[in-house]
């Protein structure tokens, strides 16, 4: 018994001693992220000493300084901390920083205040370990927007490192969906994202649109920021909502995030966590290696042109006047839920490959309009309803109500003369099965024909036509001219481009 008591009262008097000579007296401390300039800029070689926190007291744990190099600097503390600090000699070569810098120099530059505390070292514990797989496609995902990202949030007047945000809420996964409903990048909720200007609807949805959703996001978060004076309570009302967390700070009367991060009725776990979490994801997504990411295979930055289409155009078509392949236009458009853009959205602007402007100038003006998206005609007859129409047609009851302004989609008038929207390449696989080849590989120009609708018959670009025919003049095709379509192959209809 008094073995013990020996030994507890040995481990009592080190703690007091330790805390004697290098604690301070102060509120938690959050780290900031710096740029270093001038004649001190190198410190980035010197040590990070990494802090415990217990209760207010803030020791510096000298058994981590080997480990990590400095990257952030302590701010908002006592001046007392700058010179504990600073009285380590021997651990590092000259001060860590001097009052001056901290206090009223320019050198270190607060973004987004980093608490490191348990829950931040919990979270970078998960991603190092449980959750490594996801975040190294996390990471290797995030250097396709963040450029766009921060370059955005910049313009706004917005700390850069809010771009991390993306990182927790989706992955940088511009089709992630929620079971909340949450979706996109950022995962807007439906109301949410209709609010700060992003069109919702059955033919798009510009929540997974990664450039038009981070506007919509710094606009929110800098109102939340204005309200609150805080990045941290910004952040937990991106994720919670704005109006729990200012019933929260009310009730508890504090205008500290983490105060109110302690209490477990005030937030959902989700919210209490969110910032620790993304401190943890930031830090890490800023220095990967130095927590043991290494070899990721980094996707190169998003870049692309874009147009202008007045009318619904079919994505086959934007494709081809593009000469890229339908999958790009998708990949660079995923908020558009249809094979077609909007149909009343005039000036909607398109997503292409970039470098590919001039091209697709070109060719869509040779394009006749009506077959930027085909309709055909249909009288509805005795008996029928919507549903069998569309899947008569192979579409939706959806485009159908809303291109003839049908009221009731359950009632539709015996008689009635309605529109059905069609795929440009319709055209094509009907009369494809009508035509042959001949053994030399030409087609026979039939009246009506036009370079295009060959193009897209056989799957050749028209450039291609152009060269293998000799033809200076696009526009001088008659009917009985033979065209040269080798190395093309009919369209049987494989490899359906389906989009919603």
């Amino acid at each position: 018994m008094f073995k013990n008591l020996g030994i507890s009262l040995f481990s009592f008097i080190l703690i007091t001693l330790s805390f004697t000579s290098c604690a301070i007296i102060a509120p938690e401390i959050e780290v900031s992220s710096y740029e270093s300039t001038g004649s001190d800029a190198h410190l980035t070689d010197r040590l990070y000493y990494q802090t415990i926190f217990s209760g207010n007291e803030l020791c510096l744990d000298k058994e981590y300084a080997t480990n990590l190099w400095i990257k952030n600097a302590i701010n908002n503390s006592h001046p007392s901390c700058l010179a504990a600090v600073n009285s380590l000699d021997g651990e590092i070569e000259g001060p860590l920083f001097s009052e001056e810098e901290e206090i009223e120099g320019n050198k270190i530059i607060s973004d987004v205040p980093i608490v490191i505390n348990d829950r931040v070292e919990y979270f970078i514990r998960f991603f190092q370990t449980r959750g490594r797989v996801f975040f190294e496609r996390w990471l290797a995902r995030s250097t396709k927007y963040l450029p766009m990202v921060k370059g955005i949030l910049r313009e706004n007047g917005l700390p850069e490192d809010l771009a991390y945000l993306a990182l927790i809420e989706s992955g940088f996964n511009t089709k992630a969906y929620s079971r909340a409903k949450a979706s996109g990048m950022w995962q807007f909720m439906k109301w949410t994202g209709k609010r700060y200007g992003l069109r919702i609807d059955w033919w798009i949805d510009e929540r997974r649109d990664p450039e038009k959703a981070t506007w919509a996001a710094a606009a929110y978060l800098k109102n939340l920021y204005n309200e609150f004076d805080s990045w941290h309570l910004a952040a937990a009302g991106y994720n919670g909502g704005e109006g729990r967390i200012r019933r929260a700070l009310k009730k508890h009367k504090t205008d500290d995030f983490w105060v109110i991060a302690k209490k477990r009725r005030a937030l959902k776990r989700e919210t209490r966590n969110y910032i620790p979490k993304y401190i943890a994801a930031m830090l890490i997504a800023k220095e990967p290696e130095e927590y043991g990411f290494r070899d990721i295979k980094y996707y190169e930055p998003l870049e692309y042109d874009k147009v202008k289409v007045q009318k619904a155009t079919d994505l086959r078509v934007i494709a081809r006047a593009c000469e890229c392949s339908v999958q790009e236009i998708k990949e660079l458009n995923p908020e558009l839920r249809r094979w077609f853009t909007p149909p009343n959205y005039p000036g909607y602007e398109v997503k292409i490959p970039k470098g590919k402007a001039t091209i697709f100038l070109a060719n869509i003006s040779k394009i006749p309009k009506q077959e930027l998206l085909r309709f055909l005609k249909h009288r509805v007859k005795r008996g029928e309803a919507l549903y069998t129409i569309a899947r008569k047609y192979g579409t939706k009851i959806e485009p159908i109500v809303y291109l003839n302004n049908i009221k009731n989609a359950r009632f539709i008038r015996e008689g009635r003369l309605i529109v059905i929207p069609l795929r440009a390449r319709d055209r094509g696989r009907k009369r494809a099965e009508r035509v042959t080849v001949s053994k030399d590989g030409t087609y026979l120009v039939r009246t009506g024909d036009t370079l295009w609708d060959i193009s897209l018959r056989f799957g050749v670009r028209v450039k291609d036509l152009l060269e293998w025919n000799k033809i200076d003049k696009p526009d001088r095709l008659f009917p009985g001219q033979r065209l040269y379509v080798k190395e093309a192959r009919l369209d049987t209809g494989e490899g359906r481009d389906d989009i919603g």
